[in-house]
């Protein structure tokens, strides 16, 4: 397993920039924002509701919450890994921020709530992150009081533009058998970022309890030049501290001089290239 990203606070701060310039930190930041924003309209939060950002990392749903209820209601900041709670507690102390909130250490599988105790549950990217996400969404429905909501977004990577796709085989070698073996890594059952799409997610929302489920797929296109080092980057970052990298994924098909020479050859190939990419999210909106 990688050693470059040791936490998820460093993961969140740092490592999900690796790779891009500072115009597209900026374009990443200002989209964080906007998901972020249609999550709490969905979510309609009252005053003097208990609302819990799940997986709340660096607590960017929590804090928005905590702003629109102005203190008066609850705001359980939750999160399985203490890294994240304790970068969120050192900046509600620098707001001087007394009240209002909760911190709850606690998985997503097992949150340690009664049951019907939350009116809003929030959640951005971590489904993407349990391998078996039906036990995971039981339990949302079970700590929702009755009428209570579940907004979230989740990135469907599955179908998200692949390297061979940007691609041409006549500059890499051995592109028949990358081009298999992402295919098989981007649809392996038992990866929890590509194991599911906007259909299995329905599904698990409404075998869990949910009323008519709203998911909403997202696809969004961008286009950039590649710039050197770029590549390395893509490969090299891990998509969270507790999964591989990408080199980390294609050596379990070849050893690594092979991989390393693919790495250097895509590199090759795509900077200073335009290249035009596609990704794909969901919106969930879900009443208990």
């Amino acid at each position: 397993m990688s050693e470059i990203c040791k936490n998820w606070t460093q993961w969140l701060k740092q490592n999900r920039f690796a790779g891009q310039t500072p115009e597209m930190i900026e374009q990443t930041t200002r989209w964080l924002e906007a998901v972020r924003d249609v999550i709490l309209v969905y979510a309609e939060i009252m005053e003097h509701e208990t609302v819990i950002d799940i997986g709340c990392g660096t607590g960017l749903l929590a804090f928005k919450a905590l702003e629109l209820q102005d203190c008066k209601g609850k705001v359980i900041f939750s999160d399985k890994f203490q890294d994240c709670l304790d970068d969120c507690q050192k900046i509600l102390d620098e707001m001087e921020i007394k009240e209002g909130y909760e911190m709850l250490q606690s998985p997503i599988e097992h949150i340690a709530l009664p049951e019907s105790s939350v009116h809003k549950a929030l959640m951005r990217s971590v489904l993407v992150h349990v391998v078996n996400k039906q036990p995971a969404i039981n339990e949302i429905y079970r700590i929702l009081k009755p009428g209570g909501k579940l907004c979230a977004f989740e990135p469907v990577i599955r179908s998200n533009t692949r390297y061979w796709q940007i691609l041409h085989p006549a500059f890499i070698d051995r592109f028949d058998d990358f081009k298999k073996a992402e295919n098989e890594i981007m649809e392996n059952p038992l990866d929890s970022l590509c194991n599911f799409d906007e259909n299995t997610l329905k599904m698990n929302l409404e075998i869990a309890g949910f009323s008519i489920p709203d998911v909403k797929l997202q696809e969004v296109k961008s286009s950039y030049v590649v710039q050197p080092n770029m590549v390395k980057e893509w490969f090299v970052n891990p998509p969270s501290p507790n999964q591989p990298s990408t080199k980390e994924r294609f050596l379990k098909y070849f050893d690594e001089p092979t991989v390393n020479k693919f790495m250097q050859d895509v590199s090759n190939y795509l900077t200073g290239r335009k290249i035009d990419l596609k990704t794909n999210a969901v919106f969930i909106n879900a009443t208990k």
